[in-house]
């Protein structure tokens, strides 16, 4: 098996180049020299109030180094791409905030066993030099319905924990008192991840295999198993089987939810979904949470704690209240946080009305002596456009993205609603205004702006000479185009006709036959 590409200079100072390419792109951020260790610019602001350090392996961007700024941490550790940093470099971060004048250090833990081991050790060692230290455990994950010694694994909640202990912090709250609020906000977080592909540490193979067509429910952040593997569904099916799985009253590790209730939600990518899926995604967990009830008070959607390469998304539930909104909304430098809309995302209107304009629909002029004739042709193209899709398709494939069968397909589709409800006009001239309506509502690309081109339709009516189309069409396999997509091809490659030519010919053709071939 292959190793999976990435685009980096060196496996052994990945993690070192993408720290220095985060500072370098944030002027609120430094690194520690020696150290894998980034740090706010602005320490002296520290000066009487609460340090924040988290940290963890790298290969889970942007976290932790990109929620570094002021109202979230002072300082991230980074280790190797999925290992624990060592102790020697949390000491060193602490130590660093302390002495920058700071009333205590807080550590952010996500509940890995290197995880609290080597900021355990750093934390004692701390405190041997006088320094006031704590740490705060971050248990999030609710995959597994009875928990392992271990615990439950700390995942994107941690984001969550980052936020309110900034805000806290920086409004000047003592470390006893972030502690208790922390310790208390971390037991009404759950998330739970979904997964479509392994992830892979640089210059290794992927962490496990999963067949074409397969899906993993409960993965940790480092490709560790998780509870299930199914077959894909659809996204609202998996939103729900997730959220129901996160709140199963008889799971051990279930986050109690009930009608009512206020949360704020996080959609993260586990690192390749892209952004259309996450946004359909996102949709999917606000729609079935307000189908239970559930007010959602905030949204978070975007890459937050990521897993390399990982196809996936993580879904993270937080019961809220005001107190805890606040904290939310509260301003921060930090570049990874996301800006947030301090309104409920939950009663809001989705629509507004267009200005108001005639309708393809509206227009219904008595019948003529060609509306019978005018529909047979109209039903023959729509029959030929839907069963040549796949055909139209795959010429486009050849120099464009593929859709030119699809495309066409949207306007059969339109037609065929439209014709089940309107009465086709017996004027020529009235169909095509009505058609082009049609087009310009609901085709889209290239093909539906060319379509409404008046020129363009009053020839769609010359059908009688469906033989000349086809051999035009056919003639363009030697065509260089000159614009459009295909137009960035090299022209060796462009050895099929044009697509939208074909569909042309197709349209003449059906036209032609609906009428008797005379």
């Amino acid at each position: 098996m292959e190793v999976p590409k990435k685009l980096l200079n060196s496996v052994e100072r990945c993690v070192d180049e993408a720290l220095e390419g985060i500072v370098s792109s944030n002027g609120g951020l430094v690194l520690l020299k020696g150290h894998r260790v980034v740090l706010r610019s602005d320490l002296q602001h520290l000066k009487g109030k609460v340090a924040l350090l988290s940290g963890g392996g790298s290969g889970h961007e942007p976290a932790h180094a990109g929620y570094v700024g002021r109202g979230m941490l002072s300082g991230a550790v980074a280790g190797a791409v999925f290992a624990s940093p060592p102790p020697g470099s949390i000491l060193a971060a602490i130590m660093t905030l302390w002495q920058s004048g700071s009333s205590g250090v807080l550590l952010l833990v996500k509940n890995y066993t290197g995880d609290r081991l080597n900021f355990g050790l750093a934390a004692e060692q701390a405190r041997t030099q006088g320094v006031s230290v704590d740490m705060v455990i971050v248990a999030d994950d609710c995959a597994f319905t009875q928990p392992s010694k271990a615990g439950r694994r700390g995942l994107c909640g941690t984001v969550f924990i980052h936020k309110l202990a900034g805000a806290l912090a920086e409004e000047g709250c003592p470390l006893d008192g972030i502690v208790a609020q922390l310790t208390k906000a971390t037991k009404s977080i759950g998330t739970l991840g979904v997964s479509l592909s392994p992830c892979s540490v640089p210059g290794c193979q992927p962490s496990f295999q999963l067949p074409p067509g397969d899906m993993e429910l409960g993965l940790g952040i480092h490709g560790e198993p998780g509870i299930k593997r199914s077959k894909m569904a659809p996204a609202d099916e998996v939103v729900k089987t997730m959220i129901d799985h996160i709140t199963d009253p008889s799971s051990q590790s279930h986050l109690s939810l009930k009608s009512g209730d206020r949360v704020v939600l996080c959609v993260n990518n586990l690192g390749a979904l892209s952004c259309l899926e996450m946004a359909i995604v996102t949709r999917a967990a606000i729609n079935y949470l307000a189908s239970r009830g559930v007010q959602v008070s905030r949204v978070m959607s975007g890459s937050f704690m990521t897993s390399l390469e990982m196809a996936g998304v993580s879904l993270t539930l937080m019961r809220v209240d005001e107190e805890i909104l606040r904290l939310f909304d509260a301003k921060t430098t930090a570049p990874a946080w996301p800006n947030l809309c301090s309104e409920s995302v939950s009663g809001r209107k989705l629509y507004v009305e267009p200005a108001e304009r005639p309708a393809a629909s509206e227009i219904k002029p008595d019948q003529g002596p060609f509306t019978l004739a005018m529909r047979a042709v109209l039903e023959s193209v729509c029959k030929t456009l839907l069963q040549r899709q796949e055909e139209l398709n795959a010429l486009d494939r050849a120099a464009g993205d593929g859709d030119c069968g699809s495309t066409h397909v949207l306007a059969a589709n339109a037609i065929q609603k439209w014709m089940q409800t309107s009465t086709i006009p017996g004027n020529p001239c009235l169909l095509l205004t009505a058609l082009a309506r049609l087009v310009e509502e609901k085709m889209g690309g290239s093909s539906g702006a060319t379509f409404i081109i008046p020129d363009l339709l009053s020839q769609l009516s010359l059908f009688c000479f469906p033989q000349k189309a086809e051999v035009g069409a056919e003639s363009t396999r030697d065509l260089a185009a000159k614009a459009g997509r295909a137009s960035y091809v090299a022209s060796e490659h462009l050895t099929q006709p044009d697509p939208g030519a074909v569909a042309v010919a197709a349209i003449f053709r059906a036209v032609f036959e609906a009428l008797g071939g005379k």
